[in-house]
């Protein structure tokens, strides 16, 4: 190794001397521990030599002529400057080498947290690799801010703000976990704002419910017909539902104990006899622990309700179209000239054919969703007239504010309230007119 201090510049670089054998190293005159090496191939490469806590350490930058002498002087000067804090720069590299995927944390994620302390874990394993599996191959540093703004950009384009803004948690909530776990690295997602949610007060409406309860009583899913039907019937969250064990349940004394509920509180929930028809009739044939086994392994329960909840819906939205008054006659002609004998899909073929034609329709009961299902029941015994308070306690509320949305949801007893106070106005002005 030869200790001979050149000037660095590009001729002088050229003009040194290939060795017959070995690598021969020259020292920068200008910035001290650069140096390049030059072996009998003729290559010629970039590297920072220095000690590091007492130890010689060699760091590669590049090779010369595609690194300028002036970018190997800055990388160098980074370089040096690490060292000059103790920190040997190889470290780093050897730790970006063994540092893990997105997919490796992935998978540590599920293990170690989601399915441990989540009861929404399924969602996690689901949606977590649809849309972010291309990146499972990258080193979690190598992720940028900017991709996750981008990545939470096209997925509320595609799929709507909701999902864009849980998929920007999960995405978060994987990475604070790593940096909990010991990973020295800044999580990517600091600083992204979500888009501004507005608070749902979607229910099925009186009007919808007979359309809605005809497609559901229709739903060729057993299971999936009597999951949806303790939905409505309960008001639980969905996950609780997809849950509920046998040992949960008091069918003599219709009450159904929820052991874990989302505010961490088990709760102890009355059935309605309507609910504990369709839970004794599954238990006369039930070989699971489970209320709601999946098909084909009945030691889990189920996880995808999506198919039938859709078949659901949009079975309704056509019941609902053949009661309107602007489309029923149109959508009578369309049917009767349908040439699948079978209807299988029709509500695909019905939304082509008005696309064709340029008719719009209602949007029926598409836009309900899953969660709504609970809102339905607080909502119907809203019009009832059960105070906020009875509402709160048969949902699990923990405050008042999350049921308060109730008190707005159906004008019934406002317009009825409105009535009243109208006619006494008008009895009074009568009054005291005579």
């Amino acid at each position: 190794m030869s200790n001979t201090i050149v000037q660095f510049t590009k001729a002088n670089i050229k003009a040194l001397p290939i060795p017959l054998q070995g690598r021969v190293y020259y020292r920068d005159a200008q910035l001290k521990g650069l140096s390049v090496c030059v072996l009998p191939t003729g290559r010629t490469t970039f590297y920072v030599i220095k000690k590091v806590n007492g130890e010689a350490a060699k760091i590669y930058l590049g090779p010369f002529p595609d690194l300028s002498i002036e970018n190997a002087r800055k990388q160098a000067q980074v370089k040096l400057s690490l060292i000059a804090q103790g920190i040997n720069p190889q470290d780093q590299v050897r730790t970006a080498k063994e540092e893990m995927t997105l997919g490796e944390l992935f998978e540590q994620y599920m293990s170690r947290y989601s399915k441990l302390h989540k009861k929404s874990w399924i969602y996690d394993e689901r949606e977590i690799p649809s849309f972010v599996s291309h990146w499972f191959g990258k080193r979690i540093s190598n992720i940028s801010r900017n991709d996750v703004q981008s990545l939470h950009e096209e997925i509320f384009l595609k799929s709507g703000l909701y999902q864009a803004n849980r998929m920007l948690e999960r995405i978060r909530a994987m990475y604070n976990k790593a940096i909990y776990w010991g990973w020295q690295g800044q999580n990517p997602c600091v600083g992204i704002k979500k888009f501004k949610e507005k608070s749902r007060d979607r229910f099925v409406q009186p009007n919808e419910m007979p359309y809605f309860i005809r497609a559901l009583n229709e739903e060729e899913s057993q299971t999936i017909k009597d999951y949806l039907w303790l939905l409505l019937l309960t008001g639980a969250r969905k996950m609780n539902t997809m849950m509920m064990r046998w040992d949960e349940l008091n069918l003599e004394t219709q009450e159904w104990r929820i052991p874990d509920t989302k505010n961490g509180d088990p709760l102890l929930l009355p059935l309605a006899s309507q609910a504990v028809t369709v839970l004794k009739r599954r238990r006369e044939t039930s070989k699971s622990d489970w209320v709601f086994p999946q098909d084909g392994d009945l030691s889990k329960h189920i996880v995808n309700e999506k198919r039938g909840w859709k078949r659901t819906l949009e079975n309704a939205t056509i019941y609902l179209w053949r009661d309107h008054s602007n489309v029923s006659s149109w959508l009578e002609e369309v049917e009767r000239n349908d040439e699948n004998p079978y209807h299988t899909r029709l509500f695909k073929r019905i939304n082509q054919r008005a696309m064709q034609q340029s008719i719009k329709l209602p949007v029926g009961l598409m836009d309900i969703r899953l969660h709504d299902l609970r809102r339905t029941f607080g909502s119907y015994q809203a019009i009832v007239g059960a105070s906020l308070q009875v509402i709160g306690r048969s949902l699990g509320h923990k405050s008042l504010q999350s049921t308060q949305i109730y008190a707005r949801l159906h004008l019934d007893p406002i317009r009825d309230s409105i009535g009243k106070a109208t006619q006494a106005m008008l009895y009074g002005s009568e009054l005291s007119s005579t």
